[in-house]
């Protein structure tokens, strides 16, 4: 074989694995429910100053998608359920549709991936027929318009999808699409797609009559008598959309289905609501997001994946005034049109790659060493604290005691795990405090200094939005070398 396509292979295999290296994301939605849309203009304005990298079009409209043109934000756009019929009866119909709405854009714009329809089995139940091949004849077009490496074909689904959602490790898909959703999965894992899931803690708790604690929904931390433990696995359920995420997870693996990752295509708290929704709250709806936020950008997956992130995207950027239903519905927004934030949000301070505690977790000073160092290795291990910066050679690694790299490992566990029940404990061994412990060279997470990858220097990277991507990629730039080297080296022996 030449070596051109020797390299090809290599680059082709490396478009799968660099989204695992880059780290999680938090994009957003922008619906169209409103009685005055802002022209397309000042929508990307508002994208750019809250530094979105991530958003989902509902449809493929054309002011959108020339506005986003040379901005380099990643764009999902929606195959609407109105032409979902067209689209699964005719491959022709199909090919019009992506010449149309995505071929005639790219590359300027940055269409990376299609939802056909939206939640077609629970809100279209009668579609279900057409669904998979609506999907194929979308994917043959992408691969006829030679986009199948950078486009990925997907179809958004309800948490409704799923029967018996708790415990996480029961829960299965509705019998009723079994065949479907065999075949959905099928088309994922060929294409090497994703599953897509609108995951909504909201619906969980006003539709769960008490069960589930309203803190557990909010990412708050649980006290002793009210922890959530799957029976079957004993993984610890610090949130709502961690089970949810995992639900899908166990549901994908009762199909015999492996590697198949979710990502959440929609999540959010409505702000207001009507006199029977108690619960639609300015205050929670600004703790659901900002924690939401922190909890995406940690980069871990939920119990069952550690290590593969929930890649997000929050519904929605504006409220809807002119969606139907009950007041809730027309509040879930994050701006108003004019750009102005519904409720704060954690931006413009670097806060969410920063410490948003204003704590730092730290070793006691005389604690025992050898609980520190069994704490320790937990924290580097099971806790995935990132622990680069105490290994020889990196700036943290002197003083080279157990105490100091203890103190840097719980912090990174602390500041990354914080917002969803993590602890400053480590059996006694920790505690916090509110003085940066970064010395020299040696910036702790949290720290304006932070060596670590949730936080940077201000004065050098400028102000963080919490929409930026994860900056986890910038800590292991010899990872891609590596892995380059290793696979150039493979395929040429």
């Amino acid at each position: 074989m030449m070596p051109e396509k020797w390299l090809l292979r290599v680059l082709v295999l490396l478009i799968g694995i660099l989204p695992c290296i880059l780290g999680a994301f938090i994009g957003i939605d922008i619906g169209t429910h409103l009685s005055k849309l802002p022209p397309a203009s000042e929508v990307i304005a508002i994208l750019k100053a809250n530094e979105i990298t991530h958003v989902r079009l509902f449809d493929a409209d054309s002011h959108m998608l020339n506005a986003l043109a040379n901005t380099s934000i990643e764009v999902m756009v929606g195959v609407t359920n109105e032409e979902l019929l067209g689209i699964g009866q005719s491959p022709s119909v199909a090919a019009a549709w992506v010449n149309k709405n995505v071929a005639a854009y790219v590359p300027d714009t940055n269409i990376t991936s299609i939802a056909v329809g939206s939640e077609v089995l629970t809100r279209l139940p009668h579609a279900a027929p057409i669904l998979v091949p609506a999907m194929n004849n979308i994917h043959k077009a992408i691969v006829a318009s030679n986009l199948n490496f950078k486009v990925k074909v997907s179809t958004p689904h309800s948490m409704d999808i799923m029967s018996r959602p708790f415990p996480p490790s029961t829960a299965i898909f509705n019998s009723s699409w079994n065949s479907t959703m065999y075949q959905v999965l099928q088309f994922i894992k060929n294409t090497n797609s994703y599953f897509m899931l609108n995951a909504y803690p909201y619906y969980g708790y006003t539709k769960g009559d008490g069960i589930f604690p309203l803190e557990y929904t909010l990412f708050q931390p649980l006290s002793s008598v009210k922890q959530i433990v799957d029976p079957n696995t004993l993984y610890h359920y610090n949130s709502m959309f961690d089970a949810i995420v995992d639900a899908a997870y166990y549901s994908i693996d009762a199909f015999n289905f492996s590697g198949v990752s979710v990502v959440v295509t929609e999540t959010g708290w409505p702000s207001s609501g009507g006199a029977n929704e108690p619960d639609a709250t300015v205050k929670n709806a600004q703790t659901y997001t900002n924690n939401l936020i922190r909890r995406v950008m940690n980069n871990s997956g939920p119990p069952s994946r550690p290590a593969i992130p929930i890649n997000t995207y929050i519904f929605e950027l504006f409220n809807e005034d002119d969606r139907r239903g009950p007041i809730s519905e027309k509040n879930w927004g994050l701006f108003f049109t004019n750009g102005s934030t519904v409720y704060p949000l954690g931006t413009g301070s670097g806060q969410m790659a920063g410490n948003s505690t204003g704590l730092f977790c730290i070793a006691k000073a005389g604690a025992d060493e050898d609980k520190l160092q069994k704490a320790l290795s937990w924290a580097c291990g099971e806790g995935h604290a990132n622990c680069t910066a105490i290994q020889e050679g990196e700036p943290c690694y002197y003083p080279d005691t157990i105490e100091n790299h203890a103190s840097y490992a719980y912090n990174d566990y602390y500041q990354r795990m914080s917002s969803v029940g993590g602890t400053c404990d480590f059996d006694g061994t920790a505690t916090t405090s509110t003085a940066d412990p970064s010395y020299g060279s040696c910036g702790f997470t949290g720290s304006v200094n932070s060596t670590a990858g949730r936080g940077y220097s201000p004065t050098a990277d400028g102000p963080v939005s919490p929409f930026m991507g994860s900056r986890s990629s910038m800590l292991y730039p010899e990872i891609g070398v590596i892995i380059v080297g290793i696979f150039l080296h493979w395929f040429w022996l």
